[in-house]
């Protein structure tokens, strides 16, 4: 069971829900934050990285296109899509590159260093991502894999602009940059 805040959208509730159906959790997504950030934020902590996946959560076309690409992953797994689409997705061909153009939409909202974070993630695979790109599993999760790198991507360069005064509802303590620490 999910639970919610009362202040949320019906269309962020329906996002949330089908991102829990389809086994990912908001933890998971602040996991992502986490190994791409800790390097730089000494005193950063979950509950940090857990906040940005929220607020990025909260933006109606990242909702948009969860949904768009969950969508398309349960037809192609219920074989709902007309060939040759159908297989492309089935088999998330490595050609096949409209479920990164997806993500894309999601990267930039908050800017270029979300972009680097992509493609160093989708590249990474760690944590969740691989079990969501596990094509042995019988689920498909092409567009489901790079959306949820795409929202720990965007929540990280959110977090970088936050300490960077970008975003003042943020705070972390310190930044550690080659070795040295800043206040």
């Amino acid at each position: 069971m999910i639970l919610l805040p009362k202040d949320i959208s019906e269309l962020e509730k329906s996002a949330l829900s089908w991102l829990h159906k389809r086994g990912v959790e908001l933890e998971d997504i602040a996991e992502l934050v986490f190994y791409l950030q800790a390097k730089y934020f000494k005193d950063l902590t979950m509950e940090d990285c857990r906040f940005n996946v929220e607020r990025v959560l909260k933006k109606r076309e990242v909702q948009h296109a969860i949904l768009t690409g969950i969508q398309l992953d349960v037809l192609a797994e219920q074989n709902k899509l007309a060939a040759p689409i159908q297989d492309i997705i089935y088999r998330d061909e490595n050609m096949y590159g409209i479920d990164e153009v997806i993500a894309l939409s999601i990267v930039n909202v908050y800017g270029s260093i979300g972009f680097t974070s992509y493609g160093y993630i989708d590249k990474q695979k760690p944590g969740i991502l691989k079990k969501l790109n596990d094509h042995e599993s019988g689920s498909v999760h092409t567009f489901l894999d790079d959306i949820v790198g795409a929202i720990a991507a965007a929540a990280s360069s959110r977090l970088a602009h936050s300490f960077a005064g970008d975003i003042p509802e943020v705070t972390i303590k310190s930044k550690e940059t080659d070795g040295e620490k800043e206040e």
